[in-house]
């Protein structure tokens, strides 16, 4: 192996035509092959797992256990095996209760040249005026995973959807061009990093499924690669693109992400 597939989308629970809907998931993410995949707004239940429907079986599968009252929440799926799992609460302030935000932070068990990995499935506050929490929340997941970095080296990668644009403070913290707290780190933006000249929206009112007519935050889904002390990225990555795009693979009201990274 001489490099991984990681791929990230927000699945839109089980709304509009979900049979039709995941039959392209299945098949979509069938071909594309990622080795690793963040998702949300998963539906998981007692009764019910919707990712058990669109995945192939040979991946390891991790849920959020906090997860909204119908279910709704994050997983992540990892085709290595998984060690160490964190769920981190990000309900940081008063306003941050009736959303079940958090990150899921996973240890994947990769093989060499590769090793281990540290995988943050973030998913904060998705509300226009709450990127004073979603800068906590960055904040939050960052320590955690720094934390970790510590007592268990690695790559560290995140992936989500961050409900915040480049420009943002909480973009902005991860790329490390911004400070909160006294704190700070760098992670390379995979999109930034292949398509410098910008594009890369993924939440945006020509998706057939939005119901959105002029929402601010257009590119809010990304794939983030922990810098090391000289080089950048842990990990180079040679290929970022949208999924899930076109007319006849639309499975979401978000496109998805898929970056290819080699180790160096």
């Amino acid at each position: 192996m001489t490099n991984l597939k990681i791929a990230t989308l927000n699945v839109w629970g089980t709304r509009g035509d979900w049979p039709a809907r995941r039959e392209v998931l299945r098949r979509e993410f069938a071909e594309l092959a990622p080795d690793l995949i963040t998702l949300q707004e998963t539906v998981a239940t007692a009764d019910y797992d919707q990712v058990q429907e669109f995945l192939e079986p040979a991946y390891h599968v991790i849920h959020q256990v906090a997860r909204e009252p119908d279910g709704q929440g994050i997983t992540t799926a990892s085709r290595w095996p998984v060690g160490r799992v964190e769920e981190i609460d990000l309900h940081l302030t008063t306003r941050a209760t009736d959303f079940a935000c958090t990150a899921l932070v996973t240890e994947i068990l990769a093989p060499e040249p590769i090793g281990r990995i540290w995988l943050a499935n973030h998913f904060p506050d998705w509300q226009l005026d709450h990127e004073h929490e979603r800068r906590l929340q960055a904040a939050a997941t960052a320590r955690v995973l720094d934390d970790l970095l510590a007592e268990e080296p690695g790559h560290v990668l995140v992936a989500g959807d961050f409900d915040a644009e480049p420009d943002a403070d909480s973009l902005r913290f991860w790329t490390g061009k911004h400070v909160i707290d006294d704190l700070s780190v760098c992670y390379r933006d995979a999109w930034s990093s292949v398509h410098p000249g910008g594009g890369g929206e993924t939440f945006v009112p020509g998706n057939p499924h939005s119901a959105d007519w002029d929402w601010p935050f257009r590119r809010i889904d990304y794939i983030l690669v922990g810098c090391g002390a000289h080089g950048g990225p842990t990990l180079a990555i040679s290929d970022c693109h949208r999924i899930f795009d076109q007319p006849s693979r639309t499975v979401s009201d978000h496109y998805g992400l898929l970056a290819e990274l080699i180790p160096v």
